[in-house]
């Protein structure tokens, strides 16, 4: 029961992944300042649903496997988003060697 694309759907989801990699070179080349990271993550994220969906055949799958694709990225997503928000949490950490910034150095007393 599992349908296949024909080599035509293969070529132009070859060149419509080819068309994104220069995408994703023209983005690195400007300065959209804040939002060079949501440039770059929106385009990876076209170029791995076209992966996922046509060459690793989810466009063609059961629900079963849809639900664990689904399930494998929402704990990705948590996974991320729970070291992110660690991260967020931490002060300045000084590396050895560095002098500490005048508002963390010790007080002298008078």
């Amino acid at each position: 029961m599992t349908q296949h694309a024909g080599p035509r759907l293969y070529l132009v989801i070859f060149a419509a992944l080819l068309v994104l990699t220069g995408a994703t070179i023209a983005a690195a080349s400007f300065d959209f300042g804040a939002f060079n990271t949501a440039i770059a993550l929106a385009i990876a994220t076209a170029k791995a649903s076209l992966v996922g969906l046509y060459f690793m055949h989810l466009r063609w799958s059961r629900y079963l496997t849809i639900v664990a694709v689904v399930s494998g990225l929402l704990g990705l997503v948590l996974l991320i988003g729970f070291t992110l928000m660690d991260y967020d949490t931490r002060g300045d950490v000084l590396i050895y060697g560095d002098e500490p910034p005048p508002a963390l150095a010790p007080i002298a007393p008078r």
